[in-house]
């Protein structure tokens, strides 16, 4: 089953969790530095960024490839809003292959945040 790295609204107790119902919690995980959120109004987005020593803090799913194609729609991946990818994450998971969303579109006027999205 794909695993999945999950940083924003999909966490645990945030508002867009019921789209990983019936999927499986591995734990909280953590990229390995090169990588930044921004707030982007009521969510964040993850980029790639090369100055970025802390990485980005998050969670760890197994899921289906149902789960996997519902959330590919809910992240707009057709739309270009975000696309899926590849990244490694710190221990215990640096051995793993995993998929996250990478947000796709321009990020000005968006201000970056520290390593961890916090709803409010």
């Amino acid at each position: 089953m794909p695993l999945i790295f999950v940083y924003g609204t999909l966490k645990r107790g945030c508002k867009n969790h019921r789209h990983l119902a019936g999927q499986h919690y591995l734990g909280e995980a953590r990229t390995v530095p090169g990588f930044r959120l921004y707030h982007l109004g009521s969510y964040p987005g993850m980029v790639a960024d090369v100055s970025d020593t802390e990485g980005v803090t998050g969670e760890l799913w197994s899921v289906d490839a149902d789960a996997l194609a519902r959330l590919d729609a809910f992240e707009g991946i057709d739309e270009g809003l975000y696309r899926r990818a590849f990244v490694s994450l710190l221990a215990p998971y640096e051995n793993e292959s995993v998929n996250t969303y990478l947000y796709a579109r321009d990020l000005a006027g968006h201000r970056a945040l520290g390593p961890t999205w916090t709803e409010r």
